[in-house]
């Protein structure tokens, strides 16, 4: 079994590095930035972060058992007297990054890197679950997606696993160029392009150019690149990347899926066709957005060699993503929780799940969408066209920018009502009747809108 391990000459490749008590070095299979997982052996990176400097733990990890310490060279004062292999860089982040990019090209997993402004984390969790049909997998955790959570993910990587899915975020320019090029992934999706982060990429060119910076990091000419033609912004891409496979429902991409039927409750029926065979799969998972998700994910599975039969066999498997439209029925409505995190994309996506719910009143209780700077008055109000159009009954918001919403949608058909403060909404939704509805709940990670599933799902 290949085993990876880094070594002194890695270490000496450190953009800067100096390296006192070498000798007492080898090399090691464990690299960490946390005391609590350091193991005999390891190398321990002290990492200055926003709360908290890795270089206070410095003497925790060689008591631990550290074998090596990376250090800013400006702190090399303080740790003069340290007995294992000291290594001093200019910046220890970087030092990270490097070292993660190093152990990725000792790994023998192919790597998969997925960013886009919505439905990243689902088809990551999707590709995950399909390739285990075939592969031994690892995959990002928790939201370990930006330049510290993708070094950690690679370097908690194992040599015996064939397959890597990473996923790549970002906030502002640059970090999927950093993120990506310690990546350099054998087979790189972008979900889509959409309004996300505009506070610090500005635009939807801003957000396309930060996240096709994936594109141009990929691991050599047999790499390969998947577009998503029903995409208007990558679609123009095509002439750029000829060699890329597509994918969509619209058009004539190489793989195309067709939506067959939504069964009860939003179901969906899916057909896939590769290679100019058809693949029908059953969905168990719900609605038109988890349908994307799942041809985006199916596209790459079929690339990297899963047969027509183990993709059916995984999407009979399929979970739900935690927060990420996970539908959870209860006694009298059906809840969609799908909390994690919001912009105006995945906003009319959740929108356009829920209506596929028939026979139920559609509910949506709305907080803000964060970072989209100049243009978040008038994204709120957008959002009026796509709750009309998919039917919405009743809306209920919170936050000041949700507020604009609630104006918009007043002097019509569909019942909207703006709460002024957390408790108010709280009280409402434990005691209004949600009879036969379906309830969206979704806002942006900081309006901590799990709290208002809780209150729901503990109604009596």
């Amino acid at each position: 079994m290949n085993k990876p391990r880094i070594t002194l000459e890695d270490l000496f490749n450190l953009t800067g590095a100096v390296i006192y008590n070498p000798d007492t070095f080898s090399s090691s299979a464990v690299v960490s930035t946390d005391t609590r997982t350091i193991k005999k052996g390891s190398i321990f990176v002290a990492i200055k972060g926003d709360k908290m400097d890795g270089h206070k733990f410095v003497e925790d990890a060689v008591k631990k058992g550290a074998s090596a310490v990376v250090i800013n060279k400006n702190k090399l004062k303080d740790f003069d007297d340290v007995e294992v292999t000291l290594v001093t860089v200019k910046d220890t982040t970087k030092a990270y990054g490097e070292l993660a990019a190093m152990w990725r090209f000792k790994l023998k997993a192919r790597v998969v890197g997925i960013t886009g402004s919505n439905g990243k984390t689902t088809t990551k969790e999707i590709l995950s679950q399909l390739l285990e049909e075939k592969f031994s997998v690892a995959k990002t955790l928790s939201n370990n997606n930006n330049h510290i959570g993708v070094p950690l993910t690679i370097l908690s990587t194992g040599g015996s696993k064939d397959a890597l899915v990473l996923e790549l975020g970002t906030n502002h320019f640059g970090e999927i160029a950093y993120t990506a090029q310690i990546a350099r992934p054998d087979f790189a999706l972008i979900t889509n392009i959409g309004e996300s982060h505009l506070e610090f990429l500005h635009d939807l060119n801003g957000v396309a150019e930060e996240k096709l910076a994936l594109f141009k990091a990929q691991n050599g000419p047999e790499a390969r690149i998947f577009l998503n033609t029903d995409d208007k912004i990558l679609k123009k891409k095509l002439k750029e990347y000829k060699n890329a496979v597509t994918f969509g429902f619209e058009g004539s991409p190489a793989i195309k899926g067709t939506i067959k039927g939504v069964g009860k409750e939003g179901k969906t029926k899916l057909c896939i066709n590769y290679k100019g065979k058809e693949i029908e799969v059953q969905l168990p998972i719900h609605g038109l957005s988890s349908a994307k998700n799942f041809l985006a994910a199916s596209a790459i599975a079929l690339e990297m060699g899963l047969s027509a039969s183990q993709l059916k066999s995984g999407a009979k498997k399929l979970k739900a993503v935690d927060k990420r439209l996970n539908v959870k029925v209860h006694d009298g409505f059906i809840l969609v929780d799908d909390t994690y995190n919001a912009n105006p994309l995945s906003m009319k996506s959740a929108f356009e799940f829920i209506s596929g719910f028939e026979d139920r009143k559609k509910v949506a209780v709305l907080g803000d969408m964060f970072e989209l700077g100049s243009e978040a008055l008038q994204a709120h109000k957008d959002l009026a066209k796509s709750v009309r159009k998919n039917k919405i009954h009743e809306v209920y918001t919170l936050g000041k920018w949700m507020k604009n919403l609630n104006g918009e949608l007043q002097n019509g058909k569909i019942t909207s009502r703006h709460f002024k403060d957390r408790s108010s909404l709280a009280d409402f939704l434990a005691n209004n009747d949600f009879e036969k509805s379906v309830i969206l709940v979704k806002g942006s990670r900081g309006m901590k809108m799990e709290e208002f599933v809780k209150i729901l799902e503990g109604r009596k």
